[in-house]
């Protein structure tokens, strides 16, 4: 677990510094003689960038904590503490090295050169650790394919994790932790504002109040689990530190992937939670409504004429979600002069932003299609159980096969209380004049 510590030491000074420097931020804010807290744009920049920079440490430290508590399970000597029900794994076995330097052939080879092929010696020892070492896959391990065994060293290279997304819808969410399987909820589907002065008196008689109209309805939003799963021999997993990490981090990424799928795009049928873009009532506008002469309207235009929507509505918006490639449209637009229009933003390396409202750029939402609204306010997202990582062999015949399942699964919910607070922006056309 050499690896993980220094991994987990790391992120921890990382997240340290994070948290301090947070604090020295929340210090410099000024407070004035009313006792209002008085924030500046870039003070609110940073803190907002820390605070995710946090939130992401603290999902990695999770993560390798979870799998340190994997590796101890497949480590322990035979009968300790089961881990998930599964039984510990035996520590008796000797390396191929081992096996190959105790082995007769060998110690009679005496004076052998460097280089030579002991070929009699390694069957040996390839007998003694079964098939393992004679296939490459997950299920069986992996080891040599070859038949030698020249002397000489192995270099073992470290394994490359592939590029992940880094922005997730999840994040424009201030989340919710509950314990229930179903969330009951109102949703305002109507309101008729009748407030008006009102006399004292009225011939005679006191003023009558009117009367306004609300009208709700109400909603259940289930819990659901995302989850899959993957196959491994558990020698792998227990020889292997950097493959078993590897597994457990792949696994919770698909999670964040399909996560950010359903919030965004869920068809509430089935097993599927009901997504914002399928929820009903939200509000729409296409960027080809917006031709103003002389000049036509570009994509941020759009979203900004979406977000008067939702201003329109009495909501401000939070954060916008766009595909990547509109986004790029987005941040490459000129003036008529060649400048770029997001060329502060760029310069300074900030978060992405556009009109005041974070972004996220991810390939979740559909290209031609962004969203945004008041996210925590309009909709709440809510943790019934975090995206966790769980190891047993009580599965179909892996017992006798000596392989364990890796589960990673999470059951979130999310509940869309005021769906006027969305905008739904659809890239059709660019208008025309």
């Amino acid at each position: 677990m050499g690896t993980e510590t220094a991994d987990i030491k790391s992120l921890t000074a990382a997240l340290k510094e994070k948290v301090a420097l947070n604090n020295e931020i929340a210090a410099s804010f000024a407070v004035n003689d009313s006792g209002t807290v008085e924030v500046s744009e870039d003070q609110k920049s940073a803190f907002t960038a820390n605070i995710k920079d946090i939130k992401e440490l603290n999902e990695l430290i999770e993560g390798f904590n979870a799998a340190e508590k994997a590796e101890k399970f497949l480590l322990a000597p035979a009968g300790s503490a089961d881990f998930g029900g599964a039984p510990q794994a035996y520590q008796g076995r000797k390396s191929l090295g081992e096996l190959f330097i105790d082995s007769p052939e060998f110690k009679e080879l005496g004076n052998g050169r460097n280089g030579v092929a002991m070929r009699t010696p390694f069957k040996i020892a390839q007998a003694n650790i079964g098939d393992m070492w004679r296939q490459k896959d997950l299920y069986s391990g992996t080891g040599p394919t070859t038949g030698d065994f020249p002397f000489g060293t192995v270099q073992r290279e470290g394994m490359i994790e592939r590029n992940r997304r880094v922005a997730r819808v999840r994040d424009l969410f201030p989340v919710q932790t509950t314990s229930a399987a179903m969330i009951e909820y109102f949703r305002s589907v109507g309101f008729t504002n009748n407030a008006a002065p009102v006399p004292q008196r009225a011939s005679g008689n006191f003023g009558i109040k009117p009367q306004s109209n609300m009208q709700w309805e109400g909603y259940q939003a289930p819990i659901r689990t995302i989850a899959h799963w993957e196959v491994a021999h558990r020698n792998v997993l227990a020889d292997e530190p950097q493959l078993r990490g590897m597994i457990d981090n792949e696994l919770l990424y698909g999670l964040r992937l399909e996560e950010d799928f359903q919030i965004l795009a869920g068809t509430g049928v089935g097993e599927d939670i009901e997504g914002i873009l399928n929820t009903p009532g939200i509000q729409s506008y296409s960027w080809s409504a917006g031709a103003t002469a002389p000049v036509s309207d570009t994509k941020a235009d759009a979203i900004r004429r979406a977000a008067t929507l939702a201003f329109l509505s009495f909501y401000e918006p939070t954060g916008v979600v766009v595909h990547p490639n509109d986004w790029e449209d987005i941040e490459l637009t000129k003036n008529a002069d060649g400048d770029y229009l997001l060329a502060v933003s760029i310069a300074l390396g900030g978060s992405p932003r556009v009109w005041n409202m974070p972004v996220i750029a991810t390939p979740a939402i559909e290209e031609g299609t962004a969203l945004l609204g008041s996210f925590g306010l309009g909709a709440t997202l809510y943790d019934r159980e975090e995206a966790n990582v769980r190891i047993a062999e009580q599965h179909a015949d892996l017992f006798i096969r000596n392989a364990v399942v890796v589960l990673a699964e999470e059951r979130i919910g999310m509940a869309v209380k005021r769906p006027e607070s969305f905008v739904e922006i659809k890239f059709d056309n660019a208008p025309t004049v």
